[in-house]
């Protein structure tokens, strides 16, 4: 076990080890990766370490006040998320018991599960489960990791102030013929080894809903980024994707979605819009991707909407004409029926997809 106080401390850690933080951030990932098991004192079921940890299936228990006095470097200790939605963490190496069923013979529900998927080097591993295809492929995990750079400061590299920052996306982008292409291409890769693993059962990729501070942490993006008082409830989703300041950044992303359906021939790739607010704005939506050759119909394309606002459960008919189909958004459905900021530690306590409210719009639609 290995206790980690910030960015610094990073470089002692060794792999096999159970990481403690007070909080994790974007740039540990690579550390992330090679933990046997996470645990920070500050964070909830949506914190970035339970999130990161879910996708790389790295056991984690979050919101662990006290555990960087509790616990000593290099103890020998058990991390186990396994029994209830309270993770323990106990003294010692606790024996267990793995239990394997044979994939062939598993007895599926007449139910479709689809998985939840970001990180394609999981893609191949992934798509050996019995499943109907992927219902949520995160894009971000795949800027944040493996683009890390901005889409606007690949668009308008003249604007990034930092000669540091402007350096490090020239490095990246050495061998392309621009930074617009090295994203393009870097995207297209990371979503066509998704949609070429699961071929040819469905991947639904969510186009990408970064906040604004999410969007300001990757090399460049401060000076393209607002600073939001509740950067959840403020330029995200839906919203960028026509919008002057960010839509060139958009076209990018439809850039890469096109070449994975078009010059990679899979056409299981389905797209999905995050966060999308009013009718008008699922319209303008619409029309942008079509303006960048992503028109829904043509050639096969089926466009999804997140179900997440409770705009969205109150005018479902009406989102449902412009759509082919829905993903209910839990934690932001929780969130805004709620008040509740799930980023938030402070209130954590109030956030409870369980609660009638929230299964009543989750009953509605």
């Amino acid at each position: 076990m290995r206790r980690v106080g910030g960015a610094a401390d990073l470089a002692a850690f060794r792999p096999g080890e159970v990481l403690v933080a007070e909080a994790t951030s974007p740039d540990w990932e690579p550390v992330m990766k090679t933990a046997a098991a996470i645990v920070t004192e500050r964070g909830g079921r949506t914190c970035h370490a339970a999130i990161v940890a879910r996708e790389l299936g790295v056991p984690a228990v979050v919101g662990a006040a006290g555990a960087l006095g509790a616990l000593a470097d290099g103890a020998e200790v058990t991390v186990c998320c396994a029994r209830g939605e309270a993770g323990e963490v106990l003294q010692g190496a606790v024996p267990f018991v793995v239990s394997r069923i044979a994939a062939d013979v598993a007895v599926l529900p007449r139910t479709k599960i689809m998985l939840n998927l970001a990180n394609p080097a999981l893609a191949f591993r992934s798509a050996m489960l019995p499943s109907a295809g992927v219902g949520l492929a995160r894009m971000e995990f795949i800027v944040s990791e493996q683009i890390g750079v901005h889409p606007m400061a690949c668009v308008q590299p003249d604007r990034v102030a930092s000669l540091a920052e402007r350096q490090a996306i020239a490095q990246l982008a050495r061998h392309h013929a621009s930074a617009e292409a090295f994203f393009v291409q870097t995207l297209a890769e990371g979503v066509g080894t998704i949609a070429a693993a699961f071929h040819p059962r469905p991947v639904i990729l969510r186009l990408s809903d970064f906040k604004t501070n999410e969007y300001g942490r990757l090399l460049g993006g401060s000076g393209f980024e607002p600073a939001e008082e509740n950067p959840m409830l403020g330029f995200r989703g839906a919203a960028r994707y026509a919008h002057p300041a960010y839509a060139p950044g958009f076209a990018l992303e439809c850039r890469a979605i096109r070449q994975v359906r078009e010059r990679m021939g899979l056409a299981n790739l389905r797209v999905m819009v995050p966060f999308c607010r009013r009718l008008e704005e699922a319209e303008r939506v619409l029309a942008e991707m079509a303006r960048h050759g992503l028109k829904r119909g043509e050639a096969g394309l089926e466009v999804y909407m997140m179900c997440e606002i409770p705009n969205n459960v109150i005018l479902i008919d009406r989102f449902a004409a412009l759509f082919d189909g829905f993903s209910i958004g839990s934690n932001d459905l929780t969130q805004l029926t709620l008040g509740v900021d799930r980023d938030s530690v402070t209130v954590a306590f109030d956030f409870d997809e369980r609660d009638p409210g929230v299964l009543e719009m989750l009953r509605r639609p």
